[in-house]
C-alpha cells in the first residue's frame, strides 16, 4: 500500500514539474490599453478609466483569486462617467510581476497596493475587491490612512470558495495547483462554474484569463504563491474597518450562502448590504449595471 502512494506521488511530482509551454515575456502580452507601475522593484499592470479630478471619486479595484483585471471589464467602464476608475494585477496574476520570494498573504499584498494607489496619485481611494481581491480591500483599507471606502463584491473573508486543493501546502500539491490553473480547459471550467449566466465566460474572456500563465515567471511564481494559502485572515480584521463600505452581493453563489452576507455585514459595523437575486459569485460581472448603480448611489454619503 505504502509502495503504491509513493509511486502515485512521484508519478504526480514528475507530472507537475514536467516542463510545459515556454513562457512569454509581458512585453509581448501586454494590449495598448496595459499601462505598468513599479512598486518596490515590482511591476505592475492597471488600466484606468474616467477622469482623474480633484471632485471625482478615485476606486482601486482588486480581483480575485486566479483571475486579474479583466474581471472589471463590466463595471469599470460603467463606473468611468463620474469616477476615475483604475483596476490592477496583484503581485503573482495577470502581467503583473510574479516574484518566487514575495510575500503573497493578503495583508503584504495590501501593503502593495496601498503603494500603488499612491504611486499613481490616487488619494482617499475606495478600494473596490471581489472574492479573494475583497479580502485584500479590506487590509487595504484598514492600512491607508487615506481611505475612503470599502466595496467588498462576495468577498473571500469568511468562506473563500477556493478549491480545497489549493488550500493543501504539502509538495508537489502547489506546482500541480499551478500547472492546473496554466491549463485552459481547467481554468475556463473553473470560471464558468462560478457564474449563473456561464455564457458571460467566451473564449476572449478565457483568453484574456489565460495571459497570466502565459507570461514569463508564471510557473515559478504562482507555485509560490500556492504554498502561502491561508484562509479566514480577515475574520478578526473585520470590525477594525472604519470607512463606509458597501457589500453588493450575487445571491445565487455556489459556494457561499445567502447568509454568510448577514454575518459579514454583522462585522463591519454601518456597512451596506445590496442584495441580487440573479447573479452569482461573479456579482460584478452577472449585474454589472446594477452593482455599478448601487456603488455610484452610495459613493455620496461616504
Amino acid at each position: 500500500m505504502l509502495a503504491s502512494v509513493l509511486l502515485l506521488w512521484g508519478a504526480l511530482a514528475v507530472w507537475a514539474y514536467w516542463p510545459g509551454e515556454p513562457e512569454i515575456p509581458v512585453s509581448q502580452l501586454a494590449r495598448p490599453e496595459d499601462r505598468f507601475v513599479n512598486v518596490d522593484g515590482l511591476s505592475l499592470r492597471y488600466r484606468e478609466w474616467g477622469e482623474a479630478t480633484a471632485d471625482r471619486p478615485a476606486l482601486l479595484l482588486i480581483h480575485g483569486f486566479g483571475n486579474s483585471l479583466q474581471s472589471f471589464r463590466e463595471l469599470a467602464p460603467r463606473l468611468a462617467g463620474s469616477c476615475h476608475v483604475i483596476a490592477i494585477d496583484m503581485p503573482g496574476y495577470g502581467l503583473s510581476d510574479k516574484p518566487v520570494d514575495h510575500d503573497y498573504h493578503n495583508g503584504p499584498q495590501a501593503a502593495v497596493l496601498v503603494k500603488a494607489a499612491h504611486a499613481l496619485g490616487l488619494r482617499r481611494v475606495v478600494y473596490v475587491g471581489h472574492s479573494l481581491g475583497g479580502a485584500v480591500a479590506l487590509h487595504a483599507a484598514i492600512q491607508d490612512p487615506e481611505a475612503r471606502g470599502l466595496v467588498l463584491l462576495n468577498p473571500g473573508i469568511i468562506r473563500t470558495g477556493v478549491p480545497k486543493i489549493v488550500q493543501v501546502t504539502l509538495p508537489p500539491l502547489p506546482r500541480m495547483s499551478a500547472k492546473m490553473f496554466a491549463s485552459r480547459e481547467f481554468r475556463g471550467n473553473f470560471l464558468k462554474g462560478s457564474y449563473v449566466n456561464t455564457a458571460l465566460v467566451t473564449e476572449s474572456v478565457i483568453d484574456e484569463v489565460m495571459l497570466g500563465a502565459r507570461s514569463e515567471g508564471y510557473m515559478a511564481g504562482m507555485t509560490s504563491l500556492m504554498t502561502q494559502y491561508a484562509e479566514g485572515e480577515e475574520i478578526r480584521l473585520a470590525p477594525r474597518v472604519k470607512v463606509p463600505t458597501l457589500i453588493p452581493w450575487g445571491n445565487r453563489d455556489k459556494n457561499k450562502p445567502p447568509s454568510e452576507a448577514d454575518e459579514l455585514q454583522g462585522m463591519i459595523r454601518g456597512s451596506k448590504l445590496v442584495r441580487f437575486e440573479n447573479a452569482g459569485h461573479y456579482v460584478h460581472e452577472e449585474a454589472a449595471e446594477g452593482v455599478a448603480r448601487a456603488i455610484l448611489d452610495w459613493l455620496p454619503s461616504s
